[in-house]
C-alpha cells in the first residue's frame, strides 16, 4: 500500500507531464488544469491504498478517461449553445425561419469540419499510429516515453533500463523511420 508521502510525491512527480498531455490534447490551459487536478483526486480518493508501483499506470488509466470525459461534455455542450446561439429572437414574426438555415457550427469546432476533412483526419492518425507499432520495441518504448511522454532523457534512460545515449539512438532511429514512412505514404507532418 502506498503512504500518503509515496502518494503525495508521485503526483508532485507526475503533475508537469499529465499537465503538457491534457494541454496538448485539448489545447487549453485552463481546461487541461481541470482535467489533471479531476484525474489526481480521482487516483487519490480510489486507488491510495494501491501499492505505489501501480500508481502510474492507473494514473495514467484515470487520466485518459478525464480528457475523454471532457471531450463527451464539450461536445453536447457545443452542440447545445451553438443550436440555441443561432435561434432567432423569439419577437421576431418570419413565418419563413428556418433553423437549419440559419445553423452554422462555429469556426475551429469539430462539427465545422467537413466530412472528408474528419475522415482524412481519423486516416491520418491510423495510418501514424500503424507505423509506430511496426517501430522495434526498444525504438517504439523510447519514441513515445519522450515524445508522447514529455520524459527526459535521463527519466526515460531510467525507465528503460539503458544509457542515455541508447535512448537517443533509439529515438532518433524511431523518427527517422517514422518520417520515411510517412514520407512514402504521402503523409507530410
Amino acid at each position: 500500500m502506498a503512504t500518503d508521502k509515496e502518494l503525495s510525491n508521485f503526483l508532485e512527480g507526475v503533475e508537469r507531464r499529465a499537465f503538457k498531455h491534457a494541454a496538448y490534447t485539448v489545447r487549453n490551459d485552463e481546461s487541461a488544469l481541470d482535467i489533471v487536478q479531476e484525474a489526481m483526486i480521482k487516483l487519490a480518493e480510489k486507488y491510495g491504498d494501491k501499492p505505489a508501483g501501480e500508481l502510474p499506470m492507473l494514473f495514467q488509466r484515470i487520466l485518459q478517461n478525464t480528457i475523454l470525459d471532457f471531450f463527451r461534455r464539450e461536445k453536447v455542450r457545443n452542440t447545445w449553445v451553438s443550436l440555441f446561439s443561432n435561434m432567432t429572437p423569439a419577437n421576431q414574426d418570419d413565418d419563413n425561419f428556418d433553423l437549419l438555415e440559419s445553423y452554422s457550427a462555429e469556426e475551429g469546432t469539430e462539427a465545422s469540419e467537413s466530412s472528408a476533412d474528419k475522415i482524412e483526419r481519423e486516416q491520418v492518425l491510423t495510418i501514424i499510429d500503424e507505423e509506430i507499432q511496426k517501430l522495434p520495441a526498444r525504438q517504439r518504448e523510447a519514441f513515445l516515453m519522450r515524445y508522447w511522454e514529455d520524459m527526459d532523457v535521463a527519466e526515460t534512460a531510467a525507465a528503460m533500463g539503458c544509457s542515455e545515449g541508447s535512448v537517443k539512438t533509439h529515438c532518433s532511429r524511431a523518427t527517422h523511420a517514422l518520417a520515411a514512412s510517412l514520407k512514402a505514404k504521402g503523409i507530410r507532418l
